[in-house]
């Protein structure tokens, strides 16, 4: 019973043809007395290279190969960043323009075949490489405009003549604002102040060190190859099926270490518990992808995995009783607990589309109509069985500019109001088919993409039971997450939904889905107004305090006027782990957590 789960020999078997190093296919089983976490994914990744993926599966799975500079601490909370491989915090200018860091020594890459046999030292170049890869137009990275949005001098412009001259990206030339002093310091220089930058090189799983052999060895083939400083490395990746991670026997002497809060007992008790431990505590990682809820639940209650992150609304009753975890499952040894998650979920119009999208009063009253139609508390209670919050701004929980009192015209659900919107701007029924036309009376037909999972098709006839009600037709395109994230990328969708998890405390990084320099990447609604963007530009710029805070509420109410994205809920995290799991604690911002919790069977 449960989710699929591969056949090992007929993994020895197949390995040669999935583009594998033979090497890999000989740690197939974990040896005898291994430590192995064991967890499912939701969604297929799409790669492990940094610099072209940005979906949260493969984002998770990087950011235990690579390692940026710094890291959040694990048990911190409010969050707080700590080095991880610079030797110690940054020199920073008054102005937040120049900063500089060191990285530690003694630190390798993981041994691969594209180092000739030879120990790999990490070096401040390496970063330098890294980020320089995000400005590669060849590489199309879906977070060049985020990176761009630093404003690194000289790396756009280094872009742009590989744009216009048609070559090749020229790693080797130095740029002003991203240079390698020496071998161990790093200095990058910024157009503008940037006082959160720190947040920028705390991200392992986009920004974490990349040897340029590695690159060069591999070509067009490094999503398959990631090597880096980590904990982990990959042993065995099956598409959209299964992957194992082992522990990196090159890694470095570190131990558990943290902060937490002097009043916080849980991780007071974690830190008493695994202060000195080295890490990572265990062996292996296997992630199987099981897309559907039945058998992803149903894998974890036969212990196939060993920790479900997300119990699936579907099997929430089954799960937790009130607010404690279910009596027969106190009795099996589960633990877990329910948290409000730094996320929302939300659906988005292409802007660029003719009949969704635009600027003009009659496109966005169609929005705002739809918007005002959706029935969220009852998508929240049928199908995602309560397990939300409805959105009231575009700010994910958690983050500097979310506020739980908030109140706004993005959380309304008001049909009449819809209706009456929709016939004062001519959207009307005049052929009396029941089906309402657009203001020149031609056929208003909405074409929405749903993924291909019980989910999503429940969330399609939610969807279609609100729009029916405003009289607007709806049709469904059905596809795969990774191919329609690669349409909705290069504007090929008239609708779609998503989820957005918040990567740092900062609300910013929420706003970059309105900023019109990151089309294709963050912003997939492809929304451009330049009071956004200079909007985005000046809370970029400006220290914490209340006139920061209010140029977020002003961000949030032009995110309700123009209406690109309808935010609809942050959800409402179980997770359920067995006996053998220890230390697990929800990260809310950051992906990495594998190597911090033990095993013991």
């Amino acid at each position: 019973m449960g989710g699929p789960r591969t056949d090992r020999r007929h993994w020895l078997q197949t390995a040669a043809g999935l583009a594998l190093a033979p090497a890999w296919a000989a740690r197939a089983q974990a040896a005898p007395g291994e430590k192995v976490l064991r967890i499912a994914f939701a969604n297929a990744e799409t790669g492990f290279d940094p610099t072209q993926v940005n979906d949260i599966y493969s984002r998770g799975v990087t950011s235990h190969i690579f390692e940026a500079l710094y890291a959040f601490d694990h048990l911190a909370r409010p969050a707080r960043i700590k080095p991880l491989t610079a030797a110690g915090m940054p020199e920073v200018s008054d102005d937040f323009r120049t900063w500089t860091f060191r990285v530690r020594p003694g630190i390798f890459f993981a041994d691969d075949p594209a180092f000739g046999g030879r120990r790999r030292e990490l070096v401040a170049e390496d970063y330098v490489f890294a980020i320089k890869r995000y400005a590669d137009p060849k590489l199309k990275s879906p977070l060049w405009g985020y990176t761009d949005s630093y404003g690194l001098l000289g790396l756009a412009e280094a872009r742009q003549r590989a744009i216009d001259g048609k070559r090749p990206f020229d790693y080797d030339t130095p740029i002003e604002g991203l240079r390698a002093l020496d071998r161990s310091t790093l200095q990058i220089r910024l157009r503008e102040p940037r006082p959160r930058f720190l947040d920028f090189l705390a991200a392992s799983d986009l920004y974490g060190a990349v040897a340029r052999e590695v690159v060069e060895h591999y070509g067009d083939t490094v999503t398959e190859h990631p090597v880096g400083t980590g904990p982990f490395m990959l042993a065995q990746w099956r598409r959209a099926s299964r992957i194992v991670l082992v522990r990196n026997p090159q890694y470095r002497e570190r131990v558990y270490d943290a902060e937490p809060a002097a009043a916080d007992a849980e991780g007071q008790a974690l830190l008493a518990r695994f202060k000195g431990r080295r890490l990572p505590m265990v062996d292996r990682v296997e992630i199987d992808i099981v897309e559907e809820a039945q058998p992803r639940w149903l894998a974890f209650l036969n212990g196939e995995h060993d920790l479900i992150d997300r119990v699936p609304a579907e099997f929430i009753s089954q799960a937790v009783v009130g607010s404690e975890l279910a009596p027969h499952l106190r009795k099996r040894g589960l633990q877990g607990r329910r948290t409000l998650s730094a996320d929302y979920f939300a659906t988005f119009f292409n802007m660029e589309d003719p009949l969704v999208g635009g600027y003009s009063p009659d496109k966005v009253a169609l929005r705002r109509a739809i918007a005002l139609g959706m029935d969220i508390e009852r998508e929240i209670r049928i199908v995602h069985r309560g397990q939300g919050l409805a959105c009231q701004s575009p700010y994910c929980p958690h983050s500097t500019a979310w506020r739980p009192d908030y109140k706004s015209e993005m959380g309304d659900f008001d049909p009449a109001r819809a209706q009456a919107l929709l016939d004062l701007y001519g959207y009307v029924d005049r052929d009396g088919d029941g089906w309402r036309e657009q203001p020149d009376g031609s056929p208003l037909r909405m074409v929405w993409s749903i993924e291909s999972n019980q989910r999503a098709r429940q969330i399609s006839e939610q969807y279609l039971r609100d729009m029916t009600r405003l009289g607007l037709r709806l049709e469904f395109k059905v596809g795969k997450w990774p191919e329609l994230v690669k349409a909705a990328r290069a504007g090929q969708f008239q609708v779609w939904h998503i989820g957005n998890q918040a990567a740092t405390p900062d609300s910013l990084g929420q706003l970059t889905r309105y900023d019109s320099r990151q089309l294709g990447s963050q912003n997939f609604a492809r929304f451009k107004r330049p009071e956004m963007d200079a909007l985005f530009d000046r809370l970029a710029r400006q220290p914490d305090g209340p006139e920061r805070l209010a140029g977020f509420a002003e961000a949030a109410r032009i995110a309700a006027v123009w209406m690109p994205y309808r935010v609809r809920f942050h959800t409402f995290q179980t997770w359920l782990a067995h006996r053998p799991v220890i230390g697990y604690r929800p990260p809310p911002f950051w992906q990495e957590w594998w190597h911090m919790v033990d095993v013991v069977r």
